[in-house]
């Protein structure tokens, strides 16, 4: 009997752990840790002067924050390939590439206007 009852429950075991993201203390240490890092090291660029141009530091902070909004993603979001059948993360992708294409929209069509448009020095010379 002890058997058989054993068995039947056995059968209904969940197939979904793969599905589903099982969080721990040592992933929020992980991601905790590596966002203290990658937040002390721009913070330390950018105070000690290390860099000498302006541009370049710039541009290692925004690196910077690209890998830091990765790991909260992955270590506090719990976002990857396997969670809801990588439903969140295809929507991930494709809100970033909607934004993506706005920006650069954005920034291309106000480059062009500025660009294109009549100086005012050259309205002063007209008759």
């Amino acid at each position: 009997m002890s058997e058989q009852h054993h068995d039947q429950h056995a059968d209904h075991g969940h197939h979904d752990d793969d599905l589903a993201y099982h969080a721990t203390v040592k992933g929020y240490v992980i991601g905790f840790l590596l966002s203290v890092v990658l937040t002390a090291i721009p913070f330390w660029l950018v105070m000690g002067q290390v860099l000498p141009s302006k541009n370049a530091t710039a541009l290692v902070i925004l690196a910077f924050a690209a890998v830091q909004m990765v790991v909260h993603m992955i270590y506090f979001l719990h976002m990857n390939s396997k969670v809801e059948g990588g439903w969140s993360l295809l929507a991930l992708i494709f809100t970033a590439a909607l934004v993506l294409i706005m920006l650069s929209g954005s920034i291309w069509v106000m480059y062009h206007m500025n660009t294109n448009m009549m100086p005012v020095h050259d309205m002063r010379n007209l008759p």
